[in-house]
């Protein structure tokens, strides 16, 4: 996949990625409740997300924000396609990536509602270990945590 570039974030990108995190959001997990609407979901990607997180972006050719992943130390904190680029390779690439800032292993959270993270996930080598009720998230939905660790 040529026509989409994976870089680091810079300021200019924050509305871009808040509004990917947004659509993909929306149309993975549409029963899952959100705690911050719109305007504060690009606040906290123009003030926390891109100034103090590790944040990649994939670019497409014609200059649109279409991907975003988020890496704190060994978490894979987000990973978020807009709807219309899923199934072009990109998230493979970002997880590909995120091994290689993170080559002693990840961890992620993912709701357990989300199914198709869950078979993403676990296609690129990650286990669930740990289930939960929810009551530790924002949105108060039951999630599970993954972990990947690098083949001895």
């Amino acid at each position: 996949m040529t026509d989409v570039v994976l870089r680091r974030a810079v300021a200019a990108d924050a509305r871009a990625g808040a509004d990917v995190w947004l659509r993909s959001f929306t149309a993975a997990l549409p029963t899952v409740v959100r705690p911050r609407n719109d305007d504060e979901v690009r606040e906290y990607f123009r003030e926390v997300v891109v100034p103090l997180r590790e944040t990649w972006v994939a670019q497409a050719a014609g200059g649109g924000i279409v991907g975003v992943m988020v890496l704190r130390e060994e978490e894979l904190s987000q990973l978020y396609l807009d709807p219309a680029w899923r199934g072009r390779g990109i998230g493979d690439r970002f997880v590909a990536l995120a091994k290689e800032r993170s080559p002693g292993g990840l961890t992620l959270w993912t709701f357990q509602v989300n199914k198709p993270a869950h078979r993403f996930y676990e296609r690129h080598g990650f286990t669930a270990v740990e289930f939960t009720d929810g009551s530790g998230n924002e949105e108060r939905e039951p999630d599970v945590r993954y972990v990947w660790r690098p083949a001895p």
